[in-house]
């Protein structure tokens, strides 16, 4: 019997930064402003250590919605102990300035707006915490494009973070994903929200292994009732469940804000040098969009602070999602250990 679990209510807060130059951008943009969106869920920042979310390509700030099996009372961010925060990114579209947002001339920046990076949206999380008076934050942790925004926070504010958590990620993303994002954006350039559509059916088949499509789909027709032989467009069961995952991420995500988070993993390219704050990365077995390999590879080039450990799944890149329970034990005594670390360490504030 499953137990069904208490929603969790998130105490949701929109920053905005405005330097009086701007918000300057890593590839030569400038912004006049940026609002970020920010949840926090369990304690509150000045009772407890910070557990900061850092959210994958089609995330929002509402962690708990999306990663509801790690967040809450007695689950690996337990909400009883630490105070759990997430900032939507920077070109994102839930409650961020994005492509979506409103230029100065009052018009919607849609493809106008400047390219962004990890780097760009980790500055901007560190402006809004920091407004928001959390100065410190014990764990910053993520999956997938959230690894990398994790690894980010390490690398740029080894002095503001005891630890960082990256979860199917790596310092520098392959020719290979690349390719798969540059698909999935041609794909949107042509057809837009449409485009979209087919951007995460290239994006869902990049996520998920062969041998978990063999087991949910094999060669059956699509809800077991279609005949994929009786008409051209009569689909097998993979094409129903890639159509209705396309569906579901039109009907949310701005088409935009897909183009512009994915060119920001491209662009991503984590400099290793002076790496000393402790890290945890950690390798699917079966994802091939970030292969255990470069996963490997990206820890051991941060040196002796980084630890690297695998866990089996069927599930492809998603099993960051997937598999929780496998998750948790991974993570939890790293976890604990660098809540210690924030405690001792106190309320300090270092810019670096």
């Amino acid at each position: 019997m499953t137990l069904a679990r208490t929603a969790l209510t998130p105490r949701d807060e929109t920053v905005r930064i405005e330097p009086p130059e701007g918000f300057a951008l890593r590839h030569g943009g400038v912004l006049p402003y940026v609002d970020i969106a920010c949840s926090m869920y369990g304690r509150t920042a000045d009772e407890a250590p910070v557990v900061l979310v850092c959210h994958a390509l089609t995330g929002s700030s509402r962690a708990a919605e999306w990663w509801g099996d790690l967040i809450g009372s007695g689950l690996l961010l337990d909400t009883d102990r630490y105070c759990v925060a997430c900032c939507n990114a920077l070109g994102g579209c839930y409650g961020s300035t994005g492509p979506a947002s409103l230029a100065p001339d009052g018009v919607r920046w849609g493809r106008r707006f400047p390219v962004v990076t990890v780097e760009d949206m980790v500055r901007a999380q560190h402006d809004t915490l920091r407004r928001l008076g959390v100065n410190r934050i014990a764990v910053a942790i993520g999956g997938s494009l959230g690894g990398m925004q994790a690894l980010q926070w390490g690398a740029a504010y080894p002095s503001a973070v005891s630890g960082v958590v990256s979860v199917g990620a790596t310092g520098r993303m392959s020719p290979m994903a690349i390719g798969l994002n540059s698909a999935a954006r041609a794909a949107v350039r042509i057809e837009g929200r449409a485009g979209l559509r087919v951007a995460r059916m290239i994006g869902m088949l990049s996520y998920k292994s062969a041998a978990l499509l063999w087991q949910r789909h094999g060669r059956r027709g699509n809800r077991g009732a279609e005949d994929p032989g009786s008409a051209l467009d009569a689909r097998f069961d993979v094409e129903g469940y890639l159509e209705h995952q396309g569906d579901k991420l039109a009907a949310r995500l701005d088409p935009d804000s897909f183009l512009y988070l994915t060119k920001a993993m491209d662009l991503f390219d984590l400099d290793p040098a002076g790496w000393r704050v402790p890290a945890l990365l950690v390798g699917i077995s079966s994802d091939w969009l970030y292969p255990v390999e470069e996963v490997k590879a990206t820890a051991a080039s941060l040196g002796p602070s980084a630890d690297y450990v695998e866990f089996q799944s069927d599930h492809g890149h998603d099993g960051f999602l997937a598999d929780a329970a496998q998750l948790s034990a991974i993570v939890r005594p790293f976890l604990e250990e660098r809540a210690l670390d924030d405690a001792a360490a106190g309320q300090k504030v270092d810019d670096d």
